[in-house]
């Protein structure tokens, strides 16, 4: 589920999802705003992916969460 697979598409993935967040995270933006952007995006389908993606993200450094704030970490 994290990792594509011979069954699981990478869209379906976790790492495709966050691939998929991290496109969207432009500039520093809240949870909830970042969830009304992608909600209608086929690769997230439900609440629970949308979040378990961010944490793998947030796990991988990829994300920063600070004063409220999502942003992509600096390299």
């Amino acid at each position: 589920m994290i990792l594509p697979t011979k069954h699981i598409s990478p869209s379906r993935s976790l790492i495709g999802v966050g691939a998929v967040l991290l496109d969207q995270l432009e500039r520093p933006i809240t949870v909830t705003a970042l969830w009304d952007k992608v909600r209608g995006l086929p690769e997230i389908t439900t609440f629970q992916r949308f979040i378990l993606a961010l944490d793998l993200l947030y796990m991988m450094d990829a994300v920063n969460w600070s004063d409220g704030l999502l942003r992509r970490a600096e390299k």
